[in-house]
């Protein structure tokens, strides 16, 4: 699954892609969050407030809880705003 990260958490993270295999039993966006930090101190870190992490499944925005069936792509971004 290819896992893209933008602007803060991009920062943090420190790279804006990767490609990982994600185990069979990590089945929503909030369990691969759980997945990709216990793996990476990093992205632990910009991971930590939650509250303000969306995400993305093959370019539909979603929400924590989604089921990851079918991804082949997955974003993490902070909220956006704009006017």
């Amino acid at each position: 699954m290819k896992i893209l990260y933008f602007a803060r958490i991009r920062q943090i993270a420190g790279r804006g892609s990767e490609e990982i295999d994600v185990p069979e039993t990590v089945k929503t966006i909030r369990e691969l969050i759980d997945f990709l930090s216990e793996k990476d101190a990093a992205l632990a870190a910009a991971f930590a407030q939650r509250s303000t992490v969306r995400a993305a499944i093959n370019q539909n925005h979603v929400p924590l809880d989604a089921p990851l069936a079918g991804a082949v792509e997955v974003a993490f971004f902070p909220p956006v705003t704009g006017g």
